[in-house]
């Protein structure tokens, strides 16, 4: 007898237990609105949200990076435009003096309106965002370009920025940089034959010259005796005019242009320009010097050099086309990356609210049904266990 009441007991408080247990998981799925508040509540589904939750915190990284990313693009864009505004306007300065008759003071006047414009590119050229500069590449912490003076003014623009980008991940295998290396931008690299403008004779060698730009080259001497120099005399090499492969190499910029001299008929000045290897500050430098005539070049040969640097402007305002148009394409891929990572998120949020939501309406429903068996079962509980010795008489 003693064992039948302990398990009629036992049982009717192991079904109430149940019952209890089950009716306070509701009642906290009815008040949360969440389906698992904790891992036991569904060990399954409970794991693959917390791989979600690892998942959008993931996806909200990529997000913020390619925001940053975004950001620097559309800020180098507009200097990037900026800058070739201010070489259309030089454009425009220099066509005046090419195209119509002008004077010493005009010349004069229009070079210091080019040296203003040096000024405003070096300053763009070394544009910061935050505390990054948007044109050293992988070395974002100094300032890209660096400039020598003389007199005050810019007589040489040298690169110190990083060859190499520094990427970041803005989503799933997929690695961009916010910054540029401002020697891609700035300077073209598809070096063509040295053309040489000027009375001296002197012609190009066989071996490919290392020389960029825009290069003067003095030829001093007599016949049988010249001495050749780019760095305005201050290292020469002579030469008797048999020489098809001089090198003549710049003091200061270990630069070497080699020569052909056998043509050399006479002695003066000869204006030199490499195709496909100018670089703004160098165009906008020779333009203002040429301008200003300090080596008293004659009339025709002042215009036959204005006429090459003329040329040499539009190829920089070819470069600056060129970097538009691949910092616009990537605007452009950052903003369909941008789109494709709010919609993972979009799909990811989806997932775990299904995964967690609760469904009140079925709550509601079973919670009315557990509390009803509840009830019954103290009902059935309490005839049970007032059940005594005389019910067994």
């Amino acid at each position: 007898m003693s064992g039948t009441l302990n398990t009629y007991y036992n049982n009717v408080h192991f079904a109430l237990h149940l019952n209890s247990e089950a009716l306070i998981r509701l009642q906290e799925q009815a008040a949360t609105g969440s389906r698992i508040n904790r891992a036991s509540d569904d060990p399954s589904a409970a794991h693959r949200v917390l791989e979600l939750n690892s998942q959008k915190t993931s996806l909200k990284d990529y997000t913020d990076n390619l925001l940053e990313v975004t950001h620097s693009l559309e800020l180098s864009s507009s200097v990037i435009e900026d800058i070739s505004s201010t070489l259309l306007e030089a454009k425009t300065h220099l066509t005046q003096i090419v195209s119509g008759v002008y004077s010493d003071d005009s010349r004069k006047t229009t070079a210091e309106g080019i040296n203003d414009l040096l000024e405003h590119i070096v300053s763009l050229a070394n544009t910061k965002n935050a505390r990054e500069y948007l044109f050293g590449g992988g070395r974002s912490t100094t300032a890209p370009y660096s400039v020598e003076r003389k007199d005050g003014e810019i007589t040489r623009v040298t690169y110190q920025g990083s060859d190499e980008n520094r990427n970041i991940e803005v989503a799933p295998g997929v690695r961009s940089s916010a910054l540029h290396v401002g020697h891609d931008i700035f300077h073209a690299d598809d070096r063509g034959e040295p053309i040489f403008l000027g009375d001296t004779g002197v012609t190009a060698g066989t071996a490919t010259s290392n020389v960029r730009g825009h290069t003067w080259l003095s030829v001093t001497g007599t016949a049988g005796n010249y001495s050749l120099s780019i760095d305005d005399g201050v290292s020469t090499f002579n030469t008797d005019g048999t020489d098809t492969n001089l090198a003549v190499t710049h003091s200061r910029t270990g630069k070497v242009m080699y020569v052909d001299t056998t043509q050399i008929n006479s002695a003066g000045v000869a204006f030199v320009r490499v195709p496909g290897t100018q670089d703004i500050f160098d165009t906008l430098i020779t333009i203002r010097d040429t301008l200003r005539n300090k080596r008293e070049l004659p009339d025709d040969q002042l215009r036959e050099a204005l006429d090459s640097a003329f040329i040499s402007l539009d190829e920089t305002k070819e470069l600056m086309v060129q970097a538009q148009v691949s910092v616009g394409l990537k605007i452009g891929f950052m903003g369909d990356l941008q789109e494709s990572l709010e919609t993972l998120t979009y799909n990811t949020e989806d997932e775990t609210t299904l995964l967690q939501e609760a469904d009140i309406a079925q709550i509601a429903i079973d919670l009315s049904r557990r509390e009803i068996l509840y009830e019954m079962s103290l009902s059935v509980a309490g005839k049970l266990l007032s059940l005594s010795l005389f019910n067994y008489i």
